[in-house]
């Protein structure tokens, strides 16, 4: 092959880095003595009752294609869902749709919405696909750094010296992965008056609200003159320990639902029958279970939060999602470095702060979503590597 040959890659692509988190977690697959707090995953198996779903489903021989937008009976699970846990109604006949998890309902309102150029803020420490995403569709991400003492919550204050004339899109998500941050109603009220008075519209990633430990989780979509400039997005995989069956959906105006179910159709065409099936159970028979779970990441949070911040790790406490993030600034380490040495010389996996965008750097993401046998012992390791590093 000529050494000259373009090699095909478009520019936007090749210029996004890898994930952070899989790059560090190639390191950890070489090392099964290891524990992990790194992948943010349920360690609980799929409710017996949601996996029998499928399995019935597949008996019955339902392997076929579904409509676009999703089974009828499950757009209408959702919206019963919907109204009754986050006070929003939605019409199941065209405000839902049913994708491949959350990341594919975001990807599709990205790509529905965004024009070249448009600009999208979201909040950082965030989910490491946000920005990437934002720049596939050819559209430019802008970082609001939350900070640790407003419990990672982002303020309006904050939202309104980052607008430009070229704003268009809000992307919120809380509870927040990496770092549990969560917003009350007055704060969202504030978010809610500055998205109004620059006509923006708000994309709503709310994928950990079921693992909200103290209060309500309340939902911007809720908030008055908010549901019609509003994409609420959703899914499966944390509160029904369903990430393997990759099912999500989006619920917004029909006009935007609309326009995803557009690239849906030509990309995917639908989610998985199976899977659907297997969400019509969740949401009709899965309350019990999903707060089962919830009571047991709780404790294991408590539990954590206080071991860490014991350590001289200062770590707050997280209202929502199953994530720690202690800063871990003290020890005069990187994160990168932090997480190296202490999967190194501890077998203690966990993934740098910075992975999550810059303003995560000098903290730590621990996932409290595995046994808390292991959790004990991650804590007793850790703070051995602490004590070294002082």
């Amino acid at each position: 092959m000529s050494s000259n040959r373009r090699n095909f890659v478009a520019h936007h692509v090749a210029d996004i880095p890898r994930s952070g988190i899989r790059d560090f977690f190639d390191i950890v697959q070489k090392m099964p003595e290891a524990i992990s707090l790194g992948v943010g995953e349920p360690d609980f198996l799929t409710p017996w009752h949601i996996r029998e779903a499928a399995i019935y489903a597949l008996e019955r021989g339902k392997t076929q294609y579904t409509a676009n937008l999703g089974l009828l009976r499950l757009r209408q699970a959702i919206a019963r869902y919907v109204e009754q846990e986050f006070a929003v109604r939605y019409n199941p006949e065209d405000q839902i749709l049913v994708t491949v998890g959350v990341s594919e309902a975001l990807d599709l309102a990205l790509r529905a919405v965004l024009n070249p150029g448009d600009e999208v803020i979201y909040h950082e420490p965030c989910y490491v696909s946000y920005a990437p995403s934002v720049t596939l569709a050819h559209a430019k991400p802008v970082a609001v750094a939350c900070r640790p003492e407003n419990g990672f919550a982002v303020s309006a204050a904050a939202l309104e010296r980052a607008i430009t004339p070229r704003s268009k899109v809000l992307l919120l998500s809380f509870p927040t992965n990496p770092t549990g941050g969560t917003m009350t109603r007055s704060q969202l009220e504030e978010v809610a008056a500055v998205v109004l008075k620059h006509d923006l519209l708000v994309l709503t990633d709310e994928i950990y609200s079921e693992l909200t430990f103290e209060g309500g989780h309340v939902s911007i979509a809720s908030l008055p003159g908010m549901a019609e400039r509003t994409i609420f997005l959703h899914g499966f995989s944390k509160a029904f320990a369903m990430t393997g069956f990759r099912i999500g959906y989006a619920c917004g105006p029909s006009h935007l639902i609309e326009a995803m179910m557009k690239i849906h159709q030509y990309a995917i065409m639908c989610a998985s029958i199976v899977a659907q099936e297997a969400a019509i159970e969740a949401l009709e028979n899965g309350a019990a279970a999903a707060a089962h779970m919830r009571e047991q990441y709780k404790m294991r949070r408590n539990f954590i939060v206080g071991a860490l911040n014991n350590m001289g790790l200062n770590c707050h406490l997280p209202r929502g999602s199953f994530y720690a993030f202690p800063d871990i600034r003290s020890t005069g380490l990187t994160s990168r470095e932090f997480a190296v040495k202490l999967l190194q010389e501890e077998k203690v996996a966990a993934v740098p702060g910075g992975a999550f965008g810059p303003s995560g750097e000098g903290f730590l993401r621990m996932c409290f979503a595995t046994s808390f046998d292991r959790i004990q012992t991650a804590m007793e390791r850790t703070a051995r590597f602490v004590d070294r590093c002082r």
